[in-house]
């Protein structure tokens, strides 16, 4: 990594710590569900199938839970492997503003869902991790990312 040497510099990396934050924490929640045959479970203690029969009388749209409840394995898995695409995507900085809104959307559905009745509402983390998600939505990863090296289609229409 290059100095830092003026206020341009640091405001250019200001997002990597976030990145990288983000990107560790999804892939470790993905594979922490991945190699925990209790919560791929439809039922029984620590599985995500309790977790969503708990959940579902307080969750803002209990139509998401509804949902999950039709298959809660293949939920679990989805869940799991979304949070580890999302991971890897915004370590690699790989399609990084497409893994934000994953991982934005993983958030938001977990905030509707299993943390909604936090009292007070801050006590819920999948509203914090929504919004931390939003900067790398808007920002993308502009630096050491895959998505700065590769190759862009416009680059070479907007020099015409």
């Amino acid at each position: 990594m290059p100095a830092l040497r003026s206020r341009d510099d640091l405001t250019r990396y200001a997002l990597l710590p976030l990145r990288v934050f983000l990107g560790v924490t999804f892939v470790y929640a993905g594979l922490d569900k991945l190699t925990d045959p209790a919560f791929l479970s439809a039922s029984g203690q620590g599985s995500l199938g309790a977790l969503m029969h708990s959940a579902h009388d307080t969750a803002a749209i209990p139509g998401l839970v509804d949902l999950g409840l039709k298959n809660p394995v293949a939920f679990g898995y989805a869940l799991a492997i979304g949070e580890l695409v999302v991971g890897l995507g915004t370590l690699l900085g790989l399609f990084a503003r497409l893994a934000a809104a994953g991982g934005a959307l993983i958030s938001f559905t977990l905030w509707m869902t299993v943390s909604w009745p936090a009292t007070p509402y801050y006590y819920g983390n999948d509203l914090a991790y929504l919004m931390a998600w939003l900067p790398l939505i808007i920002a993308g990863a502009p630096l050491l990312s895959a998505d700065a090296i590769r190759p862009r289609r416009h680059r070479g229409r907007a020099r015409r």
